[in-house]
């Protein structure tokens, strides 16, 4: 018999002020706005989930959500600035300038839906043949709903009227011990909603804790049914995967269920060629460095890191067949793409991107005449040029030419400088064959 937590409302613990942490000058004036109308309204209204979490943990939060007995109509009459969303989970939106306050109502158990009709009960409860939730808008109690998410540490509720935290599933236990526990069977919950999946491993990563053993069972066992979510959707969650700060972790605890191959069309490329590996963990190690430091990193770069090995494999197979490189290039670009493409939908704004920057990998040893000035202005430079320190580092590009130190250096370079630069790289480019090496070293794809 399982020893698993059961899925039934269990009495709520309830910490007082002096024992949870959570401090309203860390909470969004916004949504503490918000939790007050609806309280005047006579709804409840609660802050809940990460941003309770966090700050019991010491941080501060980055997004305030809401829960409220409250139906999304109900919410959105009280709100002007207010609009529903959603059609498979209804949620509401009030909009403070550029700050969004999410409000959830209340999810209940869809074992106990009633409805005047079979049409109706569709519009609140839906479910395909594996179990996966296709509409989840049946709404109960603060009980019902804390059992209705995902993991134990995301099911407290704060209350700026009583200045207390409910703990519905014992989440406190596991917040202490450090542990990723799913509520309620994991293989019914991951059945229910395969991104649960990502979400365990994400958090996992992000705080730094272990997935509690069935937890991390029921993932090895589910894992096929990612491939049932849409394409669009796994792409905002690799968004959200590579960009919380742990990376590298989150990478690593991917590869460590077997779940990049849900992901990346080249998994089983970037797993075993080393060169990949070393490539894929520099890339992830800076990205998490930049975050750290405030700045920002988009998809396209992290798509660009991981996809560019198997692009550049597709290249010089190309090249074999006499095509010109950058020729060579596009035609392995859209072929990986349109590929990639039926793992994680890439925007076309990313594609266009991602196409940029490896394109700049044949352009950046091109320095002769007034190319390195042309270089310089373009938009997707920096990027490129990072590209290329990491491909140098991993053994992907040879050190020994220097580039990445010769750009280095130019970006800081006087006008006098520069223009020595250039002409030592005329001359030395006068000396040299054409055809620079600038694609990878040849690898042999693994068998």
């Amino acid at each position: 018999m399982s020893n698993h937590k059961k899925q039934q409302v269990l009495p709520a613990s309830s910490l007082a002020k002096n024992e949870h942490g959570v401090s309203e000058r860390l909470i969004s004036p916004n949504a503490l706005k918000v939790i007050q109308r609806l309280n005047t309204a006579n709804y409840q209204a609660y802050l809940v989930g990460g941003a309770v979490r966090d700050m019991m943990l010491g941080k501060q939060p980055k997004d305030f959500d809401i829960a409220t007995n409250a139906t999304p109509e109900q919410v959105r009459k009280l709100f002007k600035n207010a609009r529903i969303i959603g059609r498979r989970f209804q949620i509401v939106h009030v909009r403070y300038g550029r700050e969004i306050i999410e409000v959830t109502t209340f999810r209940g158990n869809h074992d106990n839906v009633t409805a005047t009709s079979d049409n109706a009960i569709k519009k609140q409860s839906a479910k395909n043949d594996h179990g996966m939730l296709l509409r989840d808008n049946v709404f109960g109690t603060v009980e019902e709903d804390a059992l209705r998410r995902d993991l134990t540490i995301n099911a407290f509720y704060y209350s700026p009227e009583t200045h207390q935290v409910h703990d519905f599933a014992d989440g406190i236990s596991d917040l202490e011990a450090g542990t990723i526990r799913l509520i309620g069977d994991p293989a019914v919950r991951y059945q229910e909603d395969p991104v649960r999946i990502l979400r365990a491993i994400r958090f996992a990563a992000k705080l730094g804790f272990k997935l509690e053993a069935q937890t991390a069972q029921a993932i090895d066992d589910n894992a096929p049914l990612l491939s049932k979510i849409p394409s669009a959707r796994l792409f905002d969650e690799t968004g959200k995967l590579f960009g919380q700060g742990q990376a590298f972790a989150t990478w690593h605890g991917l590869a460590e269920h077997g779940l990049l191959s849900y992901l990346f069309c080249n998994a089983e490329l970037v797993t075993q060629d080393p060169i990949a590996r070393a490539l894929i963990d520099q890339a992830l190690n800076n990205t998490d460095k930049r975050l750290a430091t405030g700045k920002s990193v988009t998809p396209a770069f992290i798509f660009a890191v991981i996809l560019w090995p198997s692009v550049a494999k597709l290249m010089q197979e190309y090249q074999h067949d006499q095509m010109p490189a950058m020729a060579a290039l596009h035609a392995a670009a859209n072929q990986l793409l349109s590929a990639q493409t039926q793992f994680t939908s890439i925007p076309k704004r990313f594609q266009v991107m991602v196409k940029e920057i490896w394109e700049l990998q044949l352009r950046l040893p091109q320095r002769t005449g007034q190319r390195a000035y042309r270089l310089l202005e373009h938009p997707r430079f920096r990027a490129a040029y990072d590209f290329l320190l990491l491909r140098e580092a991993a053994g992907d590009y040879p050190k020994e030419e220097e580039l990445g130190q010769w750009w280095t250096d130019f970006q800081t370079q006087n006008s006098s400088e520069r223009e020595d630069a250039v002409e030592e790289a005329n001359t030395a480019n006068h000396y040299r064959k054409r055809g620079k090496r600038s694609t990878p070293r040849n690898r042999r794809s693994p068998r």
